[in-house]
């Protein structure tokens, strides 16, 4: 028992230095993520230039459409009206920052929780018709190129050279 006493100032003195070292460690680490996350924003800030106008580009091409849809005004105003809304977006992206914007969609997701899950399922239907359609263009142009490469590996006078043999 004595020596546990005689030990327990050094004891206590490496549990001190463990505790500080854990503790600068974490303070580096706070810092680490701070800085990482500065960063990050810093990027998404300089490239929300560039989403923007493609978002208003897209918008653009949206209002060139409509004029296909001239003798259907009702068609011509839903796409009129969605690219008002791009072009309302773009407009968003270039005033505010990554952190307010942010800001606005969770606070529309938990507003609207129904809404978010209409649209995440409607993103997830239209993302897969187009892997499944690019899947099966893909598939064609691959079954094209192997008529191709079939048609071009049997030479007429092939045929006639193996039935000699």
């Amino acid at each position: 028992m004595n020596s546990q006493t005689t030990e327990s100032p050094d004891w206590d003195d490496l549990k001190d230095d463990v505790g500080d070292i854990a503790g600068v460690a974490v303070e580096r680490g706070r810092s680490f993520i701070y800085a990482a996350r500065e960063q990050a924003t810093d990027y998404a800030d300089k490239r929300k230039g560039d989403v923007a106008q493609s978002v208003a580009d897209f918008a653009h091409s949206l209002r060139e459409s409509t004029s296909t849809f001239d003798d259907r005004p009702n068609i011509k105003a839903v796409v009129d009206s969605a690219a008002e809304g791009l072009d309302h977006l773009a407009g968003t992206i270039r005033d505010r920052s990554y952190g307010e914007i942010f800001s606005d969609v969770e606070e529309v997701m938990r507003q609207r929780p129904a809404a978010v899950v209409a649209v995440s399922v409607a993103l997830g239907f239209l993302t897969a018709r187009f892997i499944k359609s690019t899947a099966a263009d893909l598939r064609h142009e691959a079954d094209l190129a192997g008529a191709d490469i079939r048609q071009t590996r049997k030479r007429p006078d092939q045929g006639a050279a193996s039935r000699r043999l």
